[in-house]
């Protein structure tokens, strides 16, 4: 009988699955747009009540992002009054969307990888998973280990989408 040989296993391949990188964390999003005069206009008065009036519970310790879905202009004072508001309430408090939240989140952590763990490596940067990874964060890995690896893939180990590979000097 012949022996079964896991030729991943021994290929060396040091594999990032950036769902790994996920930030824990209770998220919520805080959309300005019902605070709104007809869906476009900030009413510095009616859009300070509001502030002050805010129930805080639901962001207690929670990763906030503050964004408006209407097509309007916001002044920049409007989120700042906010995050002022949500102060020593909230975990963090973001500027933009909860995708931009996230992207923010796994790029930090993205830079907090330690290079010579990558060093010479053969890497696979694992994809598809349970968990929301923004696609912008595929490439901030990508751009952060480029510099130290031999090869960078996308996918599986046992079935990738080569990248990059070093070229001989």
């Amino acid at each position: 009988m012949t022996d079964i040989v896991n030729k991943v296993a021994g290929s060396g391949l040091i594999t990032i699955d950036l769902k790994d990188l996920h930030t824990e964390g209770k998220r919520v999003a805080l959309d300005i747009r019902p605070w709104l005069f007809m869906d476009a206009v900030l009413k510095e008065k009616d859009f300070r009540e509001k502030v002050e009036t805010l129930e805080t519970a639901p962001y207690k310790d929670a990763l906030v992002s503050l964004h408006c879905s209407a097509d309007a202009i916001i002044p920049t004072w409007a989120y700042m009054l906010l995050a002022v508001k949500l102060d020593g309430i909230a975990k963090r408090v973001f500027f933009g969307s909860p995708e931009i939240r996230e992207s923010i989140l796994f790029r930090e952590r993205i830079a907090e990888l330690n290079l010579a763990d990558y060093t010479d490596g053969k890497i696979v940067v694992k994809g598809c998973g349970d968990v929301y990874v923004p696609e912008d964060a595929y490439v901030a890995v990508v751009e952060k280990l480029k510099s130290v690896a031999k090869s960078i893939m996308y996918g599986e180990p046992c079935s990738t989408v080569p990248l990059y590979k070093t070229k001989n000097k």
